[in-house]
């Protein structure tokens, strides 16, 4: 059938081509969406940039057509021969020219020949040694690069030293002559080999390459009788020694071996001229099941990508010999795995399974640490026992899969990844199959989905050393105020034990998570840093006293364990805390629970505050106002206002004294954090009060002077 009969009828609505002879037509840019070409003939057919979304190409036959088949071996056999013919003459080369002291000659003859004799023998031996254990690498390149360097030095060196400098010139070029020689005859050997039906072909296409060296050689010994035997000898010695060689590089390319990469992708690429072409097409859905695709052509084009998106491979032949590019399918064990399904207990650390199509796969036990799944789809695999630590699982569908025995320590999840009926008894949060979940039992039908799809809309802080609270209030706010638009709420607070407590916070699903944890690790730091301060001021006490305060604390967990059924807020903390040893203040957390606090003493913190702008040098230059000046000015207009009240003012003091830290800190980026922070709290605190009240006057005024003393732009 003709493209264009193919097409009217698609046009009409026809979707069914099925056992339809397709060869050598060209379908480039067609939109054949959906159409069913299974078991269709389409070696040669061109569906370049085609739109074949959903396309079905069951136990379709690609790749290329015979005639293309029969020119490729010709044109191989006569590379073979050339090259073979050109490695047998060198091969002559050597031998007649080596010098024979039982025929009397003169020796000054054979000076003029012999720098390439000993190149030739340094090279030819290294060289084949070098293929042979390192591939065609860059280490090989470079250890044959030095080889050939120190033998034309060698050359150099007696030329110098013979009176025949024009001949032994010649005999210099000679020695690069065979290094070349070498290099293309292997070259054309392995090629050949890879892309032979397989290492019988390819072993007599090799052996034509040889056969061509003989005849070399023959040629040769014709030509000059008298050394025939000699130069027949070490012309047919090097063609067996590539013969050799050139049969183990075809088989280690063959088997996938790395070393032989580049081989084997010339010999791919060279075999699919002519075949089947997807350059650049839209895959999405496709299914090859079955389908035989050797030089079969899957690379991008200049203007477009090839989408293979959910492509089904299963059980497709000879996928290996398709050109596939920098796809995942470049990856020998993906390309088993999409094509076998079957990947138990099999290692796939790291690997790249970004849209693969593995439904139905058995990955029972099965390493996929740091594997990229996103947007993958596992629909009803076999992942009892997987290790699925820190792999990406965004997007992914895990409808129907099994996962019982499953390790998800650090599994990255979000909101689109789908995990309904799953069929889950107990998972591992850890490896080594520790931290179970459920402790004990089993899950009940459908509470796999329920907890993951929670935590997927939580963050966990975990604090290792015990919990500073006054810190963890003054933290949560500043994030709140940073987030003002995602609502954050406390969710439960776990006591682990050996100091170690869980707060979970949840979140709206769609939250940038990742974000919110860094932020708030970071206003903790910083919040911790200041609270110490004041405590060794206060209490004189040593470092390791502090972190026993902060041990301690922790039994502060029992006292707001009942929060952890429903979730909280927390509204104001850091301006209801200031001081442990106070007897009166109240802590609000949530709506209706209250923690006895401390009396606010303002003068304290005053005293603090201006201790630390005293620290700040008083000459600004030029007449100007300098930060000391500015920040007096501010501390004195928030301790006088009437109508702030005094856990704000406590919490404005608190900034200002940030600003003159601000100032002394050495590190531009902890020094923009605190600028910016105290900004937001200001702006925060002030924006319940009116325009006329004189605190926010007086900030309105002196707050961009400090900005700008401060050289932080905000």
């Amino acid at each position: 059938m003709k493209a264009s009969e193919v097409l009217s009828r698609y046009a009409a609505g026809e979707r069914d081509f099925r056992r339809v002879n397709l060869r050598g037509q060209l379908f480039k840019g067609q939109d054949l969406s959906g159409a069913d070409f299974s078991e269709a003939d389409i070696r040669g057919t061109d569906f370049a940039e085609a739109q074949l979304q959903g396309a079905n190409f069951t136990r379709a036959v690609a790749g290329v057509q015979r005639r293309w088949v029969v020119g490729q071996l010709l044109l191989l056999l006569i590379i073979a021969v050339l090259a073979g013919v050109l490695q047998g003459y060198f091969g002559y080369y050597v031998a007649y020219h080596f010098p024979r002291w039982w025929d009397g000659y003169d020796w000054r003859y054979y000076a003029a020949y012999l720098p390439t004799t000993v190149a030739y023998c340094i090279i030819i031996p290294i060289t084949f040694t070098a293929i042979a254990r390192q591939g065609f690498t860059s280490k090989a390149a470079s250890t044959i690069a030095i080889v050939v360097a120190v033998a034309v030095a060698v050359a150099i060196t007696i030329a110098i030293l013979s009176p025949f400098t024009i001949e032994v010139a010649g005999a210099v070029v000679g020695a690069i002559q065979v290094a070349v020689a070498v290099a293309v005859a292997v070259a054309v050997a392995v090629t050949v080999a890879v892309t032979g039906a397989g290492a019988f072909a390819g072993t007599v296409a090799v052996a034509v390459a040889a056969t061509g060296a003989v005849v070399g050689a023959i040629a040769g010994a014709v030509v000059v009788a008298v050394a025939a035997a000699g130069a027949f000898i070490g012309a047919v010695a090097v063609a067996v020694a590539s013969l050799l060689l050139g049969i183990y590089c075809s088989r280690r390319a063959l088997k996938g071996d790395e070393k032989f990469a580049l081989i084997r992708t010339l010999g791919v690429g060279f075999a699919a001229m002519g075949g089947t072409s997807f350059r650049g097409a839209a895959l999405t859905s496709a299914n090859f099941t079955k389908a035989i695709l050797k030089g079969t052509n899957f690379t991008n084009t200049q203007k477009r990508e090839t989408s293979l998106e959910w492509v089904c491979w299963q059980d497709a032949q000879r996928l290996d010999r398709a050109r596939v590019g920098n796809s995942m399918l470049a990856n020998p064990a993906v390309q088993e795995l999409l094509v076998t399904r079957d990947g138990y207990k099999k290692s796939y650390v790291d690997a790249n399974f970004r849209t693969a199509n593995l439904n139905g796969a058995n990955l029972e036990q099965a390493d996929l640490t740091l594997a990229d799944l996103t947007c993958a789809t596992l629909r009803h695999a076999n992942l009892k026992g997987a290790m699925l630590a820190e792999a990406l699982v965004l997007h992914t569908d895990f409808t129907g899969a099994y996962l019982t025995g499953a390790c998800l320590e650090a599994w990255n999840v979000d909101s689109q990844t789908i995990l309904e009926q799953v069929d889950c008894q107990y998972v591992y949060l850890l490896r080594h199959q520790q931290e179970r979940r459920p402790s004990s039992g089993n899950f009940a039908p459908g509470e796999f989905t329920k907890l993951f799809q929670e935590i997927l809309s939580t963050v966990d802080l975990i604090f290792r050393n015990g919990v500073d609270w006054k810190a963890f209030v003054a933290a949560f706010q500043q994030v709140q105020v940073e987030n003002e638009d995602t609502p954050l709420e406390i969710q439960s607070i776990e006591n682990k034990g050996d100091g170690v407590v869980v707060v979970r916070v949840s979140v709206l699903p769609d939250a940038n998570k990742e974000k919110i944890h860094d932020e708030f690790n970071q206003q903790y730091e910083l919040a911790l840093k200041t609270l110490e301060a004041k405590y060794r001021a206060e209490l004189q006490a040593k470092e390791s006293e502090i972190t026993i305060y902060r041990e301690q604390s922790v039994n502060m967990w029992g006292v707001i364990n009942s929060l952890a059924n429903r979730p909280l807020s927390i509204l104001n903390e850091n301006k209801l805390m200031n001081n442990s040893s106070d007897q009166s203040r109240n802590i609000s957390v949530g709506r209706d629970f209250t923690l006895t606090g401390s009396t606010l003493n303002l003068g304290e913190i005053s005293g603090s505050v201006t201790n630390t702008i005293n620290q700040l040098p008083d000459d600004g230059g030029g007449g100007r106002p300098t930060l000391k000046d500015l920040l007096t000015q501010l501390q004195a207009a928030i301790e006088t206002d009437a109508d702030l009240p005094n856990p704000d003012k406590a919490d404005l003091l608190e900034q200002v004294q940030n600003l003159a830290a601000a100032q002394q800190t050495e590190e531009p980026a902890q020094k923009e954090g605190l600028v910016r922070r105290a900004k937001k709290m200001f702006e925060a605190t002030l924006k319940g009060l009116p325009e006329t009240a004189e605190i926010v006057e007086a900030c309105s005024k002196l707050l961009p002077m400090i900005l700008r003393v401060l050289g932080v732009l905000v």
